[in-house]
């Protein structure tokens, strides 16, 4: 399934980036995906298919569910 993402989304990768850090921001949307090292700086593009590929976890979407039902309340 290809990942439903948006603008400014902190991403988690199976593999490590070059300079050592696991954790990426989406900074462009579209057909490719922009992506910009948390480590480095560093912006890569990616296919939306590759990207589902190598993404491990999108961390603001769990943080987005722990805040929406902080202790089981609705």
């Amino acid at each position: 399934m290809l990942p439903d993402l948006q603008m400014n989304d902190h991403l988690r990768l199976r593999k490590p980036h070059p300079c050592g850090s696991y954790e990426w921001t989406v900074v462009r949307l579209g057909a490719d995906i922009g992506l910009e090292c948390k480590g480095c700086g560093h912006r890569v593009m990616l296919t939306r298919r590759e990207l589902a590929k190598r993404m491990k976890v999108n961390l603001t979407q769990q943080e987005r569910a722990t805040n929406k039902d902080p202790k089981g309340l609705p």
